[in-house]
């Protein structure tokens, strides 16, 4: 199908839940787009405030990708841009790929707007840098495989954990058991866990444990989705030793010294 382009569509990530924590061009595109549509299950509605009087607000939660397809096609033959609000980020785990190609498709332009990703959004909350010098300085974004996403052969939780990263785990929550028994036998029974679910929202909740405990822990919560599982030594409390980035003796040349 060939629809003459006279509007665009603009993903927006909307970041991981405060509705302060979305970038001011996200902010800006919101306030200019006559139509939104966004995810209702986890974009928080404050973020639509930012929406101008009288715009189109559709939710995606309950839709198909036909039913969004036909919403981009509605506001194509009305000349309207349209606002489509992601949660996070739009490089990860956002069913993005499959709306540009259905976009290419009809000749309806498009523009990308990252947002703030809820793996530093729980940094932020556990107040850490996710990775510390000479310990750990890589950190992986992963998820287990599910009915809807199965993970390749190549991308599991042992072939991570034997680089010793740090691991940030999406989409996983239900599964701690799982976690913790195939990560324990990498990282050690009295590595450093940390879950946060819903990072940056106002009933944001954090756990700090162990492997071998963390379990226990979370039983004591209510706690069904929206979390982030954070394992690695980064997150010791003990770890005392400093970067190079700002010792005396390191030279820079930003310090006038040779670099």
């Amino acid at each position: 199908m060939d629809v003459a382009e006279t509007m665009t569509v603009h993903f927006i990530g909307a970041g991981p839940g405060a509705a302060d924590l979305i970038t001011l061009r996200g902010r800006d595109l919101l306030a200019r787009a006559p139509v939104c549509l966004y995810a209702g299950s986890i974009v928080p509605a404050e973020i639509l405030a930012h929406c101008p009087a009288g715009a189109r607000l559709v939710d995606t939660a309950p839709l198909s990708l036909d039913q969004i397809e036909a919403e981009f096609i509605a506001a194509n033959q009305a000349g309207h841009d349209v606002a489509r609000l992601h949660s996070g980020d739009l490089a990860m785990w956002s069913a993005v790929a499959e709306q540009i190609r259905r976009l290419e498709g009809l000749n309806i332009a498009y523009t990308l707007t990252p947002g703030v990703p809820a793996f530093s959004a729980a940094a932020a909350a556990l107040g850490r840098e996710l990775t510390l010098p000479a310990l750990a300085q890589s950190l992986v974004l992963t998820r287990l495989d599910g009915r809807a996403s199965p993970m390749p052969a190549g991308e599991t939780l042992e072939a991570f954990a034997r680089s010793g990263a740090t691991l940030a785990l999406h989409l996983a929550i239900h599964r701690l058991d799982e976690i913790v028994a195939r990560l324990t036998p990498f990282y050690g029974a009295d590595c450093p866990v940390a879950i946060v679910a819903r990072a940056s929202w106002p009933d944001q909740v954090v756990l700090r444990g162990r492997l071998d405990d963390i379990a226990a822990r979370f039983a004591e919560q209510e706690i069904a989705r929206t979390a982030i599982v954070l394992v690695g030594p980064a997150l010791r409390d003990d770890w005392l030793r400093d970067s190079a980035l700002y010792a005396a003796d390191y030279p820079r040349r930003f310090r006038g010294e040779a670099p």
